[in-house]
């Protein structure tokens, strides 16, 4: 109610101040711009041009004026009067009905309003009445027709929207009358401007041109283009380097016009988008000849796309290359004809306007009473274009009454019809327009073509919806460079691959390229960024793709595994095998001084060391974590334990038993061996358990030692419980070392000082080496290093103790015997005396 109430309150102003047209002042109407019929529409034609010096005051402007003539209007005046004659001779539509009609010249706003107003006066009377309810409201007009431009569309408009009076623009393209909120009863037969910017933005993105310079025009139509172009071009990627506009008062040379091309060539852009209309186009383009700007692609909106008004301009074939959209060529059949019999019919003669009357020549046309054939306006392609728009309209308005008398059911039941009522039924031709009143036709893709004697213009595509699509033939456009080749048009080149962008100033078209950092990688869809790699993946420094990350571990099959394999199984066979030979020579004096059945000990303890070597092999699992090294440390430690007390005992007995026989009765009778060795392997035993629960080893996949490996491995491998129990084992092996060294001068067949001596240099050699590595390496080699300090300790002390005494056993058993043992025992004896 609220937006019905303002639309009367425009309405009555503008009563106010057009009364006099409409009261006071005569019309001498000419009869080709009036015919009588059964319904009329009214026409909205420019059929002159309006003028700078065209009064501003609310008072109907003064058309027919000397060289104001407008051709093209012409050619849409006639191609109504030619739609409303077939129509009328029609058997099929509408039948028995005959439209008439109103045409009126509207060379000014002042002119559109006048015209508005008197297609609304109420039949019959030449008023307009104000009502509460306009449901029943029968205006002269069952429909108007036009006008041209945004501005004389959104005025009638507004004053027809009250009355829902069907309003169907042959040119309005401005995408704000497409609110139904303020503009109800519009339609129009032309494009919205909302899809020639959906056209032209897809356009320059085929043609890769990101970097332009847009140029419009004063007045609705070059402004709110300008800025929906900006915002549909912004929101796609495309930059606007240069942005301007040819006010209404541009003159071809003047201060105004060299400031904007000094700027475009400050611009340094290869595109010029000109969204302007015919009139102020030509003036920019003329600037643009005087100025020389060549090499550059000039892309065109519809209104002069193709009109010869801009084509005919001295010098602009040098200006380089001009695409542009246009209205989809159609053609009205028959018009050319049909303008050529109205300048031969014989009209009478116009008379003048009575002396002082001020009369309105809203319907006079005195330069249309003078044409020739020869001399008739020519029709060109804009004009056709534009003339088939006007057609359709009028045939749409046909349409709808033909649905509205129910001419389909066989008579036209011809009564009095309401403004809403035919609107409703134009709305439903769907072959026409779409649900919001605008045109469902799409646009030609055109360019100039001057490679023949004269300028041609060329269709190359086209664009249409639903769903919206462009398609080019691109080999059609003759390019202005040498090589024919496609302009660039940006204000940085393309980074190369795995370069981000890194935008400098204002516009992100403008930027910088730097390397993307290892581990990155950039992404097409955003250049702007570089996105990190999955967990799984790595990157190398300036990589636009990712490439999955090598899992590292030990398998089977790997070479250096056969080889620890082997060495680990020979091992075990050896163990074996010595157990196998000490349980047959087991009475012997070499075993029975080895320690005897402690040896097998010894040798499980190895044992089960060197299985858990076959844990460091596939992939880490827990089980496997759990038995990698806590198995060896108790095994080894009850090996060490064993060594030591058998070095200990040696050397007691031998050297210490005659001094203290107390403590050595004590020592055999209590089994203090046996003692030592459980009670060091529990010590052993709990650290290792407090080890695995505390600092529990787990399999895990590492990934931040090498951007492009993957380890898997056990945590703490390097844990508090790994130090300590191996610390335990290096205090063993220490003890183990003591003894053996003071037992150095004991009897031949009892000193093992050399052997065990060995076996525990090997021992800490082979612990410091892999600690010394670990602690500068962390490759995937390392468990390969551990593996061989484990092996190496296990073979030192299989070695260094059991080797002997199995060559003694195989092949010396000469010594193996009780005579060589106490023999030696007596000459240790004579040696100890003597000193």
């Amino acid at each position: 109610m609220l937006l019905r109430a303002t639309h009367l309150l425009g309405l009555q102003l503008s009563l106010a101040c057009c009364c006099w047209a409409l009261g006071c002042h005569e019309m001498a109407s000419s009869p080709d711009f009036s015919l009588p019929g059964d319904y009329l529409m009214a026409g909205l034609f420019p059929l002159h041009t309006n003028s700078p010096w065209v009064r501003r005051k609310p008072e109907v402007t003064l058309c027919d004026r000397p060289n104001s003539f407008n051709g093209h209007g012409y050619h849409l005046f006639q191609a109504m009067r030619l739609a409303i004659e077939q129509i009328n001779n029609s058997t099929s539509l509408l039948p028995n009905i005959t439209l008439g009609y109103e045409i009126y010249d509207v060379c000014s706003e002042s002119a559109s309003v006048y015209a508005t107003l008197r297609a609304l006066t109420l039949q019959g009377t030449q008023h307009i009445e104000i009502r509460g309810n306009l449901s029943d409201y029968t205006p002269m007009a069952v429909a108007v027709i036009g006008p041209d431009t945004t501005k004389h569309a959104a005025t009638a408009a507004a004053l027809l929207s009250p009355f829902l009076v069907p309003l169907i623009s042959y040119e309005a393209s401005s995408a704000m009358l497409s609110v139904k909120r303020q503009y109800p009863s519009f339609l129009r037969t032309i494009p919205s401007d909302e899809k020639q910017v959906e056209t032209m933005v897809l356009l320059l993105q085929r043609f890769g041109w990101v970097w332009i310079s847009l140029v419009g025009s004063d007045g609705d139509y070059g402004q709110l283009g300008v800025q929906a172009l900006e915002e549909r071009a912004t929101q796609q990627g495309i930059c606007i380097a240069f942005k301007d506009t040819v006010p209404f008062s541009a003159q071809v040379g003047d201060e105004r016009m060299r400031d904007m091309m000094h700027d475009l060539v400050q611009a340094k852009t290869t595109v010029v988008v000109v969204f302007a209309n015919r009139q102020l186009a030509r003036v920019f383009f003329q600037s643009v000849v005087l100025a020389e700007l060549t090499d550059r692609v000039w892309v065109a909106s519809e209104d002069w796309a193709i009109s010869s008004h801009i084509a005919e301009v001295p010098g602009i074939q040098g200006i380089g290359t001009v695409l542009g959209v246009a209205i989809q060529k159609r053609l009205v059949w028959g018009l050319l004809d049909f303008e050529e019999a109205y300048v031969q019919a014989e009209k009478g003669t116009l008379g003048p306007c009575p002396q002082g009357s001020q009369c309105s020549s809203n319907q006079l046309c005195r330069e249309c009473w003078t044409f020739t054939r020869d001399r008739m306006p020519t029709l060109r392609a804009f004009s056709m274009r534009s003339a088939y728009n006007a057609y359709r309209a009028v045939y749409a308005v046909a349409r709808g009454l033909h649905q509205l008398l129910g001419c389909p059911l066989g008579a036209c039941a011809m009564g009095t019809i309401y403004p809403w009522q035919l609107l409703e039924k134009i709305r439903k031709d769907t072959l026409i327009f779409s649900d919001n009143g605008d045109s469902l036709s799409g646009y030609d893709i055109i360019a100039w073509d001057w490679s023949g004697s004269k300028w041609t213009f060329k269709t190359i595509g086209s664009s249409t919806w639903y769903p919206f699509q462009l398609v080019i033939n691109k080999t059609q456009i003759q390019w202005h460079g040498e090589d024919n080749q496609v302009p660039t048009s940006v204000c940085t080149g393309n980074c190369s691959k795995g370069f981000r962008r890194m935008v400098l100033g204002i516009h992100h078209c403008c930027f910088s390229c730097v390397s993307c950092e290892a581990g990155t990688f950039l992404n097409e869809s955003d250049p702007y960024r570089c996105q990190p790699c999955g967990k799984e993946e790595w990157a190398p420094q300036g990589s636009s793709t990712c490439f999955p990350r090598t899992l590292v571990v030990l398998t089977w099959h790997d070479p250096i595994s056969w080889v620890l394999l082997a060495a680990n199984t020979v091992l075990l066979l050896l163990l074996a095998g010595t157990a196998g030979l000490f349980a047959w020579y087991l009475d012997t004096p070499v075993v029975r001084s080895a320690g005897g059945r402690l040896c097998f000990l010894m040798l499980g303890s190895l044992a089960v060391g060197s299985c858990c070597l076959y844990c460091f092999f596939g992939e880490p699992t827990l089980p496997t974590c759990l038995l990698r090294l806590a198995p060896f440390a108790l095994g080894f430690t009850i090996f060490l334990s064993c060594l030591t007390v058998r070095s200990f005992q040696l050397v007691f007995i031998f050297k210490f038993s005659a001094k203290v026989p107390t403590f050595y009765h004590a020592w055999v009778q209590n089994h203090g061996a046996e003692l030592f060795v459980v009670f060091s392997s529990m010590v052993q035993l709990l650290v290792c358990l407090m080890w695995l629960a505390v600092w529990t080893p787990l399999p895990t996949r590492e990934y931040q030692r090498f951007p492009h490996l993957v380890m898997l491995e056990c945590t703490q491998a390097n844990s508090p419980g790994f130090m300590l129990s191996f610390t335990y084992n290096g205090f063993l092996s220490v003890c183990a070392f003591a003894f053996s060294y003071l037992g150095n001068d004991l009897p031949e067949n009892y000193n093992e000082a050399k052997c065990v001596t060995f076996s525990l240099l090997l021992n800490f050699v082979s612990w410091i080496t892999f600690f010394t590595t670990a602690s500068v390496y962390q490759g995937k080699h390392l468990p390969t290093v551990n593996m061989l300090a484990i092996l190496s300790s296990l073979c030192g002390g299989f070695c260094g103790y059991f080797l002997p005494k199995c060559y003694v056993i195989l092949w010396r058993p000469d010594l193996n015997s009780t005579e060589h043992f106490q023999a030696s025992i007596q000459d240790y004896t004579r040696r100890r005396g003597s000193t």
